[in-house]
């Protein structure tokens, strides 16, 4: 009777062990890297003063400095739980294709294998947007760079970032990643509003158009918005949503809005904390079939290091000048992240 039981026992906990499920999780990034510009003067953009003779003095120590600590960081972003880097990362203000090269060939992410898409913009600054994958975990076989169209109120054109649209397959699914930069808040929010409703309204045609192609597209829109989740710009012009249960058809989930009604930012200017940086995606990633990517959950990537310590800005990020002054942080935003996962299938 004794043997029957322990042969029962030990045949059950097999049993337990066969049904137990791995899941593969995929980590998706954003990170504002704050001015990631070479030490070269470009005839063709202000970027005068990150020159080694402008006014910050940016000379190829202070360049590479920042290459070490931008990577370091991206290195560790969503570690937790993958105990890698991410998957994909789009990232904003860089100056060109030869800083970003620099930066995923620094030792930190030399091993992880990252591929770049990057175009040039015509942003009067010279920064630019761009997407980093893993070349073993994504393929792509699409990209765009689409214009967006300003003008000032004296009917000049108001020259800004792309918005860049790379679709591929990460692993066997067919998804597409688009990368943000939308207009700054200068000259005040309410002023320079209309430029943002107009980002948001090129961002819903150019996710309209790849729904309209694959109804069952799945699209991740990440960037620095210059905008809040609960902004006009996010909840009327793309019309997303903070809670599943209020999702209609069509409507985008934004797993920032919670964040930030909890108080969490991304980013700090005078004592107020601003989610900027942000990642909405299609309704299709909220798939109940585990064995397909589904969003699992995201987050703000503030590890003590990335916080300033003293000072007039002590609690905000460390960026690399504050005050005018060269301090030899990382950035001004903290990377925003999250986590897709799909059950694994039984060998």
């Amino acid at each position: 009777m004794k043997l029957t039981f322990i042969l029962f026992s030990f045949l059950f906990t097999i049993h337990l062990m066969a049904q137990e499920k791995t899941y593969q999780i995929r980590t998706i990034a954003f990170y504002n890297v704050e001015n990631l510009f070479d030490t070269k003067n470009d005839s063709l953009t202000f970027d005068d003063d990150r020159t080694p003779e402008g006014k910050d003095h940016w000379t190829e120590e202070r360049f590479n400095r920042k290459i070490k600590t931008i990577s370091k960081v991206i290195s560790e972003i969503g570690a937790e739980k993958t105990k890698t880097s991410p998957d994909i990362i789009g990232i904003c203000e860089v100056e060109n294709q030869q800083v970003v090269e620099a930066l995923i060939n620094h030792e930190n992410l030399r091993h992880k294998n990252y591929g770049i898409i990057h175009f040039d913009s015509p942003d009067e600054r010279g920064i630019d947007v761009a997407l980093l994958y893993k070349k073993e975990a994504f393929i792509p076989s699409s990209f765009k760079s689409h214009r967006l169209l300003l003008s000032n109120a004296d009917g000049f054109r108001d020259y800004t970032r792309d918005q860049l649209v790379v679709g591929g397959y990460l692993d066997d699914e067919q998804f597409y990643f688009i990368v943000n930069h939308w207009p700054s808040r200068s000259g005040g929010e309410a002023r320079s509003k209309p430029n943002r409703i107009a980002a948001a309204k090129l961002n819903k045609r150019i996710i309209d158009s790849i729904v309209k192609t694959d109804a069952n597209a799945k699209i991740i829109s990440m960037g620095d918005l210059n905008d809040d989740p609960t902004s006009d710009s996010l909840k009327k012009i793309l019309r997303t949503k903070g809670r599943r249960k209020k999702l209609e058809e069509n409507d985008l989930f934004n797993p920032m809005e919670r964040l930030y009604k909890k108080g969490i930012g991304s980013l700090a200017y005078r004592d107020k904390w601003n989610l900027f940086d942000q990642l909405f995606f299609t309704n299709t990633l909220l798939s109940k079939n585990r064995e397909t990517y589904t969003f699992w959950k995201a987050n703000v990537f503030n590890p003590p290091y990335l916080l300033d310590t003293k000072g007039r800005y002590k609690g905000y990020p460390l960026r690399t000048y504050a005050g005018g002054s060269y301090v030899g942080g990382y950035s001004d935003h903290f990377p925003v992240y999250m986590y897709i996962i799909k059950e694994k299938r039984a060998q």
